[in-house]
């Protein structure tokens, strides 16, 4: 059935409104469902399965460049970004980032990271009460910062960029105070970051040899011509801020550990059993809301399952839905890691953070550095020793991007020294 002259009403206050739940409000129960609706004016093919992201991942049909709004560049990724471009100019720039894939790399990033959760965790047993959110994403930025060889003048320092980064990932998908603390705080970072690569190609400032500071010093476009500064800018917080916004998964893990997981499986976590450490990671980026959808642009006339759109429409890949698809996890609102000791990863199923192949494709290149830094702090939240005091861990679906509503707060908080 052709219905793509059919009148639509669009539904873009409802986007907002519903927010994680709109998209499967849209699809229903249906695996590897399909859905027109109307959103910011254009028609807008909705699908959701792993074969509907291989179709939202070909470039034949679907492409990113002009199809991120204006406020999301401001926000989250940066005008110029990777994310807005396709072909050869998203390949040639997606090469500064590949670097990020090496085992060797991610090892290098957990052991910063590590290093500064164990320095942080001596002090909040110093302190009455600590709110995990908050915490985790100033070591964070201190890891990621140590590691991309950013160097940070004192904790005053690394705070503010917490606090920026944070702010920049909270106010993407809203309007009013949270977005305009995002946009402020991305001018401000991109001004000083993009100050700090023009003394670097000065000699003003010195960057570390084989760090990414000097990597995206020294990248050239497809060009030859090397990364306008503000651009490189960019690119820079490109890796730095998506490090930091895995502070939102640290704070689910908290959330999991105290309310899905037996204290037999969290001894796992705590005994360093890496396969499960890795499956738990895995289970919380399921689990939890994060990104609820992903969108593009068709190419040209598309027809996906007798559903149809034109050329410019959009294409909106239900994210949230298919990782809580019964059809492809059976159980998706139980909170169980073991899944993913019962059978491999698909790549084109679990796709919090996109899906396709990150290396010449649009999924998030850092997710491998995502999927490391968990593993390793799950197992460090699982081995601190806490109380959990009467607070409000509701995660409303109708904010974007969700968060436990205290933060997850923790009191007496003891470092036991098994990890």
């Amino acid at each position: 059935m052709d219905v793509s002259t059919s009148p639509l009403i669009d539904r873009s206050l409802s986007a907002f409104a519903r927010g994680y739940t709109w998209l499967p409000g849209l699809l229903g129960g249906r695996s590897g469902g399909v859905a027109r609706t109307r959103v910011l004016g254009k028609p807008a093919l909705v699908v959701r399965g792993p074969e509907a992201v291989r179709f939202f991942y070909d470039e034949r049909n679907v492409r990113r460049s002009g199809a991120l709004p204006g406020p999301v560049l401001s926000t989250l990724f940066g005008h110029d970004a990777v994310h807005t471009l396709d072909g050869d100019a998203h390949r040639a720039r997606k090469e500064f980032f590949l670097p990020l894939l090496d085992p060797g790399r991610i090892a290098g990033l957990v052991e910063h990271v590590n290093a500064a959760w164990d320095d942080a965790a001596r002090e909040w047993s110093k302190q009455g009460r600590v709110v995990l959110f908050d915490a985790a994403s100033v070591v964070l930025t201190r890891g990621v910062c140590d590691w991309a060889g950013v160097r940070l003048d004192g904790d005053s320092a690394v705070a503010e960029l917490a606090r920026d980064l944070v702010a920049m990932v909270d106010g993407f998908a809203t309007a009013g105070p949270r977005h305009f603390r995002a946009r402020r705080a991305r001018s401000r970072q991109e001004q000083d970051f993009a100050r700090l690569v023009e003394d670097v190609r000065a000699g003003r400032a010195t960057a570390p040899q084989g760090s990414v500071l000097a990597a995206v010093c020294a990248h050239r476009e497809s060009t030859g011509e090397l990364l306008h500064p503000h651009t490189a800018a960019v690119e820079l917080l490109n890796v730095i801020r998506p490090t930091v916004a895995i502070s939102w998964f640290v704070a689910y893990a908290a959330h999991a550990l105290h309310l899905h997981l037996t204290p037999r499986r969290r001894d796992r976590l705590r005994d360093g059993d890496i396969p499960y450490a890795a499956a738990f990671a895995h289970e919380v980026r399921r689990f939890y809301p994060f990104a609820p959808y992903l969108g593009g642009l068709a190419v040209r006339d598309l027809s996906w399952r007798n559903v149809a759109v034109p050329a410019g429409a959009m294409v909106l890949l239900d994210v949230f839905g298919q990782n809580h698809d019964d059809a492809l996890w059976g159980d998706p609102h139980v909170f169980r890691p073991e899944r993913f000791l019962e059978h491999p990863v698909g790549r084109d199923e679990l796709i919090p953070q996109g899906g396709g192949e990150p290396r010449t494709g649009h999924r998030c290149p850092g997710e491998g550095l995502t999927i490391g830094l968990l593993e390793a702090l799950a197992m460090r939240l699982a081995d601190l020793e806490y109380t959990v005091p009467d607070q409000d861990l509701k995660i409303s679906l109708h904010r974007i991007p969700a968060r436990v509503r205290s933060g997850f707060a923790v009191e007496q908080v003891r470092v036991t020294g098994a990890t």
